[in-house]
């Protein structure tokens, strides 16, 4: 796609901002006095939807996203990956300018992206930044900005929320969901992969789609850098113990995950994945950039069509120069 394909955003755009409050309204307040004091001190006006009931997110940044679109305006997003994910999906649909003030507990999105962590330096962060196009990958009718999965992981991502509510938001609270979650009863899914010259019918406990660079090399992945070439990086874990599970994870924690021979990896633009056995055609849990839903088989992976044109810092020189 080329940059007469962007949208127009002016010089003194106006910030729609959709900031998800639901897990804190008082946190949400402050960020919010914080952007439209930064921002409007700047000489953009500021409209900021606080949403304090999560199931009123997308509606909401729906209606911010076409503001956006109609005034040559900027779409913000406050949250975690999941947050960032509903709201870039209708920036994308809408063909609205999109950018970041990101949280989370592993904030890949924002950080391989230059996003400062600190929210009032992310904020000036966006106002520097630049209009540039990112690649987003998409699992049929949904995207996902870092990655998408089936079997083990999300039920991996479902014990977490579950295990934050008690423990809180944290790495350790995180890990020690995982560790619960790997020590369960896991279902194999009978898989039929088909991409390119791959056309392969496997047992699995995962399937796990990486669109972030980040995350990758964090785990160890030598593939990680295809995604700058616009591929998306597979992982098939093939039937292993529990013991060999709590192997992996502390493999991929240490940044070793591609020396496990357990771990069939693909790289690829499109990847069909259909289910065998008792299981043909029925639906599957799919998680995108740790949101959930039920999809039906057989599901396509696959690198959008179109990018999503995101306001970022510009990456560090030897980074654009490599």
């Amino acid at each position: 796609m080329g940059l007469a394909d962007a949208p127009r955003l002016d010089a003194d755009a106006p910030w729609l901002v959709v900031v998800n409050a639901a897990s804190g309204r008082q946190e949400g307040d402050a960020i919010a006095a914080l952007i439209r004091d930064t921002v409007s001190a700047r000489g953009h006006q500021v409209s900021v939807r606080l949403v304090t009931h999560a199931e009123e997110l997308e509606q909401t940044a729906r209606q911010a996203a076409g503001q956006a679109r109609d005034r040559n305006g900027l779409l913000v997003a406050v949250g975690g990956d999941g947050t960032l994910n509903t709201v870039a999906a209708v920036a994308l649909e809408v063909g609205a300018a999109y950018s970041v003030i990101p949280g989370g507990t592993f904030n890949y999105f924002g950080r391989s992206n230059g996003f400062p962590t600190e929210p009032e330096a992310a904020i000036h962060a966006v106002l520097g930044g630049r209009l540039r196009p990112i690649q987003v990958g998409r699992v049929n009718e949904r995207i996902f900005l870092v990655n998408a999965s089936l079997g083990l992981y999300p039920q991996l991502l479902e014990d977490r929320e579950a295990f934050k509510q008690q423990w809180g938001r944290s790495r350790p609270a995180a890990w020690g969901a995982a560790l619960l979650t790997l020590l369960g009863r896991h279902r194999l899914h009978h898989l039929h992969l088909q991409s390119g010259d791959v056309d392969e019918h496997l047992l699995a406990s995962t399937l796990f789609v990486g669109n972030n660079r980040l995350q990758l090399s964090d785990i160890g992945l030598p593939e990680a850098g295809e995604v700058d070439e616009g591929q998306l990086v597979g992982l098939v874990l093939r039937p292993v113990g529990r013991l060999g599970l709590v192997r992996l994870a502390l493999q991929g924690a240490l940044g070793r995950l591609a020396d496990a021979e357990e771990i069939e990896r693909l790289v690829f633009r499109r990847l069909r994945v259909a289910q065998g056995g008792w299981w043909r055609g029925r639906q599957v849990k799919v998680a995108m950039d740790g949101e959930q839903c039920l999809m039906r088989t057989p599901l396509v992976f696959e690198v959008a069509s179109q990018p999503l044109w995101l306001v970022a810092p510009d990456p560090p020189q030897d980074e654009a120069s490599g």
